[in-house]
């Protein structure tokens, strides 16, 4: 199934690209929080001038740079942030320049990405957004070591500092913080899950660093995981490569916008089946140990809370509980991608009475639910997702203006007047 990660109405007179400055107008159809877009830069885009592209806001007359940060893929893109809030119906005009060498660069990013002997680690402004464990962590004392494991998010942290995640509970070894495990696939016939761990089937491992970067607009990482299958006859085979791409938006200190998008194909040639199941793949958090039923809540772009969220459709569900923050609450805001199978998402959502009448917090997007999914070899199938991460309380109108961001795809002119 070919994702496609944006669209957009895009005129181009003939005269444009043999000018210096480039002329375009971004409407919305629904109010926006922060949205992060991208131009195509395809038709304009030449060696001699990739560093010298500066991009202007004009508000009352004025034009009031703004940052903006190349992509060169298979194709080449121009992204920005329109700030704040875009009502729905208005229009914001930019124009984009070329400016000699020597000009003042813009402020780099806020936000870094360092490499340990075990981790990749986000900060903005020296505080930290996530970490990424791409060395083998073995389980506790006494545990089988069946339950090691590498290839995962841990800690999530919240802007004001509060770890939102957890790996290796007691009740569940093989949970992770945030991560994407298939669990009831078949392979020729043959069960394979990559979730429960324990059961010694198969597990999921990094396998390689394949980029980073750091910007003005975003910074991020991309990782390879393999997907590996134990119960083959011979040798352990791979029988699902993964692309994982994490990026953060620069957008404040105050809250984290952070896109997680995998990317998956299987090189064998029979394929493989995902079985419907309440768990597997998406997106799936095991939430800190502070989160029970007695301090934390769940509501969904239905309405939906802990009570019935379960096994509901959504496109987006807000996370949050008790933490040790000066508003004494932080979450996150999950957001489902429209491109993404069987969107609005199914959920996974604990019920109350988990884990001994404690009712620990746990979610996931769970796009195999209700139905089965054929993996057909050597094809690539996308999942995005975004989550905001924040302190204190969000409500659903926030949570949609967000959503909108995510989901709407802007109409972009341009225009050479």
């Amino acid at each position: 199934m070919k994702k496609i990660l944006f669209s957009f109405l895009i005129v181009f007179p003939c005269v444009l690209f043999s000018q210096q400055q480039w002329r375009f107008s971004v409407r919305v159809d629904k109010s926006s929080l922060n949205q992060p877009l991208s131009i195509p830069l395809d038709n304009i885009l030449r060696d001699s001038i990739s560093d010298k592209l500066r991009l202007f806001e004009i508000l009352d007359g004025k034009e009031n740079e703004i940052a903006c940060q190349l992509e060169i893929g298979y194709s080449s893109k121009l992204w920005f942030i329109l700030q704040g809030l875009t009502s729905a119906g208005s229009e914001r005009k930019f124009v984009l320049k070329t400016v000699e060498k020597n000009r003042m660069p813009l402020p780099h990013s806020f936000i870094t990405l360092t490499k340990n002997n075990d981790e990749l680690i986000m900060q903005c402004r020296n505080k930290p957004i996530l970490a990424y464990r791409f060395s083998t962590i073995n389980p506790p004392d006494g545990v089988s070591p069946l339950f090691k494991k590498s290839g995962f998010i841990h800690p999530l942290f919240s802007p004001e500092g509060e770890i939102l995640t957890r790996i290796q509970a007691p009740d569940h070894y093989h949970h992770f913080g945030i991560w994407g495990p298939w669990t009831l696939t078949k392979i020729n016939h043959r069960k394979v899950d990559f979730w429960n761990i324990g059961d010694g089937l198969g597990t999921v491992r990094f396998s390689d660093l394949l980029l980073q970067v750091t910007g003005p607009v975003f910074t991020e990482f991309e990782v390879s995981q393999h997907h590996i299958d134990f119960g083959n006859k011979g040798e352990d085979q791979v029988a699902l490569n993964e692309k994982l791409d994490v990026r953060a938006w620069n957008l404040s200190d105050k809250v984290w916008v952070i896109d997680y998008t995998t990317t998956i194909n299987t090189p064998l040639d029979s394929g493989i089946l995902f079985e419907a199941y309440r768990y597997g793949g998406g997106i799936g958090f095991r939430a800190t140990e502070k989160w029970t039923k007695d301090n934390s809540s769940v509501l969904t772009s239905d309405g939906k809370t802990r009570m019935d969220a379960d096994g509901s459709m959504a496109r987006w569900c807000i996370v949050e509980g008790q933490s040790e923050t000066k508003s004494g609450r932080s979450g996150i805001l999950f957001l489902s991608h429209p491109s993404n199978r069987m969107h609005p998402e199914p959920m996974r959502v604990w019920p109350i009475d988990a884990n001994g009448g404690r009712g620990d917090m746990f979610f996931e997007f769970t796009p195999i639910r209700y139905q089965d999914w054929k993996i057909e070899p050597y094809q690539n199938y996308t999942l995005r997702y975004r989550m905001i991460v924040f302190d204190g309380k969000m409500d659903k109108e926030t949570a949609e203006l967000y959503w909108n961001s995510f989901g709407n795809a802007p109409i972009i002119n341009f225009t050479n007047k």
